[in-house]
């Protein structure tokens, strides 16, 4: 079984501003001539770490990690100014003009993989292959599925925790009434939500309990950014129209993909794997049998550095 490569520091990092609002970090490690992939990160609202350039062989890949727009060390931090899916697909634009690539492999996960496909659907002649995990379609069903009904007849005990917060006149729609707290003048209010909301995901990420995710998840920095981003987003219906993402599969159905999905994944379930995979020609399905949301279980460890493996002979082989 593949495991995490070693921890490396980039060779170069970058503070790129991208509107007169925002300004991205971004770095690079690896081998600078290498094979260019751009990890990006779940949420909307979290970020990348050190883990982010683990998943490659830094002698074969030029490792390309930024966190979007109002999270971990952009600035300005958990700000839903000029922050929509739109901006975010420029903003990828942006990175590759910057850094002179002409085609990423796109590495995404969760929010991530929703966002590398939108991006790749935009601008597909800058794509060279996708590996994607855990997948998020955002269909309202989606959503209605984390923060309705669905999750939390599979954890209820979390979900009584997450409701806790809200008066029970206003459960009829958490998204909003979170959202309304989230964007509020109560500072202690705001803190008491957003430590509540990346609870809930927290604890719903791996098949088996993990104490340090839920405190990477509720770290307080971590936890505005995350739920602040994320109810933005959720509201707005993450910006783009229902099933688009499926509805533009013919763009990119050429692509090759490697789709990643753990069979016991709460947060994003197996279904929206599913239906992308018999929209895509190109791909290729594997279902982790032991296995929930999180990047970091071995199951999934394995398949993702088996896909980026993969990945890079093929394009060897290609030459």
């Amino acid at each position: 079984m593949f495991v995490l490569f070693p921890e490396i520091k980039p060779y170069k990092r970058h503070q790129l501003k991208v509107s007169e609002h925002h300004e991205l970090y971004l770095d690079e490690a690896g081998n600078p001539d290498g094979l260019p992939v751009l990890f990006i990160h779940g949420g909307p609202g979290a970020a990348c770490d050190a883990s982010s350039r683990r998943f490659y062989d830094p002698a074969v890949y030029r490792i390309i990690t930024f966190d979007q727009r109002g999270c971990g060390r952009s600035t300005p931090h958990s700000s839903l100014e000029e922050n929509t899916t739109q901006d975010l697909i420029q903003d990828i634009e942006k990175i590759r003009e910057h850094l002179a690539v002409d085609k990423f492999v796109l590495f995404g996960g969760s929010w991530g993989s929703t966002l590398s496909l939108l991006y790749a659907q935009a601008y597909p002649q800058h794509v060279s292959a996708m590996i994607l995990r855990g997948i998020f379609l955002c269909r309202q069903q989606d959503m209605d599925w984390l923060y309705k009904d669905g999750a939390n007849r599979i954890f209820p005990d979390h979900w009584d925790e997450f409701i806790r917060h809200i008066p029970e006149s206003e459960r009829g729609d958490l998204l909003q009434a979170y959202y309304e707290r989230l964007i509020g003048d109560d500072e202690l209010a705001r803190m008491a939500a957003a430590k509540a909301w990346a609870a809930w995901e927290g604890n719903c990420a791996k098949l088996r309990p993990s104490a340090e995710t839920l405190a990477k998840f509720t770290k307080p920095h971590n936890a505005m950014a995350l739920s602040r981003i994320e109810t933005h987003f959720f509201m707005h219906k993450g910006f783009i129209e229902e099933n688009q993402i499926l509805h533009n599969m013919d763009a990119i159905a050429d692509i090759p993909g490697r789709i990643v999905h753990g069979r016991y994944d709460i947060v994003c379930p197996l279904d929206n794997a599913q239906v992308l995979h018999h929209h895509w020609p190109a791909s290729e399905l594997h279902i982790v049998r032991d296995a929930g949301h999180s990047a970091s279980e071995p199951g999934t460890v394995d398949a993702l550095i088996r896909a980026t493996h993969d990945i890079s002979k093929s394009f060897e082989t290609a030459e």
